[in-house]
């Protein structure tokens, strides 16, 4: 008889799992917020996927017998100072400015979380110096010194990309050492220290998991932060170096010519876009991963 209760546990708990997966699929299927921002980061993906077969033009080839040409049937988005078809700069600054949102929040959020799920677990001295270094940078607005730091290592999108990662860090930081602190007095945690589990042991297979969804939703919604920090340091002349066709840097060239509005107008409404795509997407991801949210809008 024993035998048969092991099967039977296995099989309710991967009904109960399957049970959760298929309520959180029919709330995302509910949730227009969430569905418009999966739409617009798959189609945003899609087209830096797609650039090189999509685009009609190089993005850096120079037509200069049409330079400042209107939209039309031949340049959709029109064409720069240049003679540079805008329309497919537009959609090859999706390959620069979206790999640069996921790579800043990747870095940021492994350099954040690890030093806040340190400070929280650890405490003592150790928590004393990182909160404290986690002030000293949140004492500053975020874009200023992005721009400090930049112009200190030198233009370009490795620099900014960097840059943006040093003042982003302590955010992630003060999250994961809230959710440590709050967690680290749990009952479950109380009884690993009980059968002899070790500090180490507990902090990766007992504590960081429990986090996983904080730390996702507020990575989903940091990717648009980045790229528009990006973009706003390309638009100063810290971030993307010429003839790149970010789109930042797009906005940039388009500062002197105010009546050719296409320049600039397009680059803009691809930020735009794109940052409204990943919000709606960080706010359904609250919105699924929360049972009290979800609760609340049955």
């Amino acid at each position: 008889m024993s035998g048969l209760v092991l099967p039977r546990n296995r099989f309710f708990a991967w009904g109960a799992v399957r049970g959760q997966l298929r309520s959180g699929l029919d709330h995302a299927l509910r949730s227009p917020t969430l569905l418009t921002g999966l739409l617009i980061v798959a189609l945003w993906l899609l087209i830096a996927l797609l650039a090189p077969i999509i685009a009609p033009y190089s993005p850096v080839e120079q037509r200069l017998a049409e330079r400042l040409s209107p939209p039309s049937m031949k340049h959709p988005f029109g064409t720069d100072e240049l003679g540079r078809d805008v329309f497919s700069r537009v959609l090859y600054g999706a390959r620069i400015s979206l790999p640069i949102g996921f790579g800043v929040v990747i870095l940021t959020a492994a350099l954040g979380t690890t030093l806040g799920a340190v400070a929280g677990f650890v405490g003592g001295l150790v928590d004393e110096f990182i909160m404290r270094l986690c002030d000293a940078v949140l004492a500053f607005p975020s874009l200023i010194l992005a721009m400090a730091i930049t112009a200190a290592l030198g233009p370009g999108l490795q620099n900014a990309m960097l840059a943006i990662v040093l003042v982003l860090w302590p955010e992630y930081a003060r999250l994961m050492r809230g959710q440590v602190l709050a967690l680290r007095e749990m009952e479950y945690v109380t009884a690993a220290r009980a059968v002899g589990a070790s500090e180490t042991r507990i902090l990766w297979r007992h504590i960081l998991p429990n986090t996983s969804s904080v730390v996702l939703v507020k990575a989903s919604l940091d990717v648009g932060n980045a790229i528009l920090l990006a973009a706003a340091l390309s638009f100063v002349g810290l971030g993307a170096v010429p003839p790149t066709p970010e789109w930042g840097a797009m906005v940039a060239a388009a500062r002197q010519k105010f009546f050719e509005w296409w320049i600039g107008t397009f680059p803009g409404l691809a930020i735009l876009s794109t940052v409204i795509g990943f919000n709606f997407l960080g706010d359904g991801l609250r919105d699924l991963l929360d049972p009290r949210l979800r609760r609340l809008s049955r």
